[in-house]
């Protein structure tokens, strides 16, 4: 790192208190290393306390430089999403005028409307998950 991070006494209060009261243990263990890292411990004991390699520790201290704790706190997690997500609107509607009978036919008639074919599994899950419901199964 270029540079000495600095703490103020209000940084090091908030990182205090987010290592362990964030909802996220991702943000609670970049907080802890931080506020170790605020009380001048070495990166090789932070990384031993913390738990992650010190390549992690210097990765955390450069979101702090780049962002303060705001940059800290930051999720990015991949979340994948259905390609039938797309079309829930009209699967939506076409369902509430034509409840299918069985997984299957809702499996076939989401194939014809979008032209993405599922396993009746994943038809299944995507049906309840939107709260359309099977008329008889």
């Amino acid at each position: 790192m270029s540079k000495q991070l600095k703490f103020s006494p209000e940084v090091k209060e908030e990182l205090h208190y987010h290592r362990y009261h964030h909802l996220a243990p991702l943000v609670q263990r970049r907080m802890e290393a931080l506020w170790l890292k605020a009380h001048d411990l070495p990166h090789k004991q932070i990384a031993e306390l913390v738990g992650v390699s010190e390549n992690t520790i210097r990765e955390y201290f450069e979101r702090y430089e780049q962002g303060g704790v705001e940059r800290l706190k930051e999720l990015h997690y991949y979340q994948p999403q259905s390609q039938l997500t797309e079309h829930i609107v009209s699967l939506e509607a076409h369902f509430r005028d034509n409840p299918p009978a069985s997984i299957k036919q809702a499996q076939s008639e989401i194939e014809t409307i979008t032209g993405v074919k599922r396993s009746e599994t994943q038809v299944g899950e995507f049906l309840k998950k939107n709260s359309i419901y099977v008329a008889a199964e």
